[in-house]
């Protein structure tokens, strides 16, 4: 689950990018009384994921500003689905509404994709992994949103597991050679990984003992 406090710090930051030194639209447009009431709907059908992030952007900009969610995060929507209410002062639901539906729409889109895919699996042991190949400083929400969406996570960062790529084995000279250097220093909680582009190392992989073997890129 995403930690209360890093979404909080996170959305603050994206709501500093995103107003700078102020809604001069919004801000001329509308008087701190105004008040407004509005809807969150889906436009296709998929996965929703992202509904505490999408609360904290109004919680951050006005305490007054209502959001009631009709559904949880994993839940399926359909196309035309209301998901939620918005109700509360104008100047703050304008200022707040594309940072927020960045967050929704971008974390239920993966959330939906991945599900795509794990359903596509049907009864096979096959998993659905995310990888690294992450937005920079999004990593957390988009790990989150594979989650959501049936999915299973990697490693988180580059401390979570020893993972022996093509280009550690160059630097290493064999892949016998890296994993057996990696154990000399890793703790034992740790596994080691490494990533195979033939048979061969397949084979070399078994041999020195290695946790987990990655197909790279290899043919049926």
């Amino acid at each position: 689950m995403l930690n209360r406090f890093f979404i909080e710090e996170h959305v603050k930051r994206a709501l500093q990018e995103d107003i700078g030194f102020g809604d001069i639209t919004t801000d001329y447009l509308t008087n701190e009384d105004d008040t407004m009431k509005c809807e969150l709907n889906s436009r296709v059908d998929g996965v929703l994921c992202g509904r505490s992030v999408f609360e904290m952007v109004f919680k951050i900009l006005s305490e007054k500003v209502k959001v009631t969610f009709y559904f949880k995060d994993g839940d399926e929507i359909k196309k035309g689905d209301k998901l939620a209410d918005i109700e509360g002062p104008a100047r703050y639901i304008l200022m707040g509404e594309r940072v927020a539906l960045n967050y929704i729409q971008r974390m239920s889109g993966i959330a939906t994709e991945t599900n795509k895919y794990q359903k596509a699996i049907g009864d096979n042991k096959a998993k659905i992994v995310d990888t690294r190949k992450t937005t920079p400083l999004f990593r957390a929400f988009e790990k989150y949103s594979v989650k959501i969406g049936g999915g299973s996570l990697h490693r988180f960062n580059l401390s979570d597991c020893a993972m022996i790529k093509d280009n550690h084995i160059k630097y290493a000279g064999t892949l016998t050679k890296a994993v057996e250097k990696l154990r000399q220093h890793i703790s034992h909680a740790h596994k080691i990984e490494v990533e195979c582009d033939t048979i061969e190392q397949v084979r070399e992989a078994i041999a020195c003992k290695a946790d987990i073997i990655m197909l790279d890129n290899m043919s049926l």
